[in-house]
């Protein structure tokens, strides 16, 4: 057992921060002097090392305290949660750091700033920051996939990807306002790509897609800076062609 200041030094913390998170309840000491100093072990090493890790990660202190005070986390658990939280993490700055040299590419000329290049890096930041809430409705297993089928999502395949469903949307919205009936054949096919583009995203695994139905599901609890990409108009013409669709198949 340590006491407070030889603790600190020995896991390259201030006595401060020690303070500071038994305040907080996130580490407190496993005991006490006599005299009332607070005494360290090593089951308190292994917790600071997960709050440390955490915390760089970017998860708030009270989120770090709910999440290590559950019971069914033993130290591999939490390990295992903290590589894929820091390679999702990776990932994330791997994307930024692309587009950073996109635009430091066209600015090599001396030429002035490149707007687009710029507008990139910018909508880059944002989709992470954006979607970091969206991570609550994903079981562990589900968000340890979709970090997997990250690593294979290239810029190229992004842009497609925003594309294709820019163009669906467009297309849904046009038989929408020409009152074609869901359950007609062009409708009908609109529903198939539909559906084809959201197995794009969940790569047909079962947890991923009762997670994106959680998350839709939810709509009053989304935050004021996630904006629906599609009319509810749209999604209620889209269930319709999708039922119709699946009683033609049948």
């Amino acid at each position: 057992m340590y006491r407070v200041s030889e603790f600190a030094e020995k896991a390259g913390v201030t006595v401060r921060t020690l303070h500071h998170y038994d305040r907080l309840g996130l580490l407190k000491p496993s005991g006490r002097t006599i005299a009332g100093y607070r005494l360290y072990g090593d089951r308190d090493f292994a917790r600071l090392q997960q709050i440390v890790t955490l915390k760089f990660i970017g998860l708030p202190l009270k989120q770090i305290k709910d999440l290590l005070d559950r019971g069914d986390l033993d130290l591999t658990s939490t390990l295992r949660m903290q590589r894929r939280l820091l390679l999702d993490k990776r990932l994330q700055v791997e994307a930024a750091i692309r587009a950073i040299e996109e635009a430091e590419r066209s600015l090599s000329s001396g030429a002035a700033p490149d707007l687009a290049a710029l507008k990139k890096i910018i909508e880059v930041m944002e989709r992470q920051n954006s979607m970091e809430w969206a991570k609550k409705y994903y079981s562990e297993e589900a968000q340890a996939k979709i970090a997997g089928r990250a690593r294979t999502w290239t810029p190229e395949l992004q842009a497609k990807v925003e594309q294709d469903w820019k163009t669906l949307l467009g297309e849904v919205e046009a038989a929408i306002a020409g009152k074609v009936d869901p359950a007609s054949p062009e409708a009908r096919a609109l529903a198939q790509r539909w559906s084809e583009l959201v197995r794009g995203f969940t790569g047909g695994d079962a947890s991923i897609q009762q997670g994106l139905n959680k998350l839709y599901a939810d709509e009053g609890n989304w935050p004021s800076t996630f904006n629906k990409p599609f009319s509810d108009e749209t999604w209620q013409y889209i269930k319709k062609a999708m039922a119709a669709h699946k009683t033609s198949c049948a």
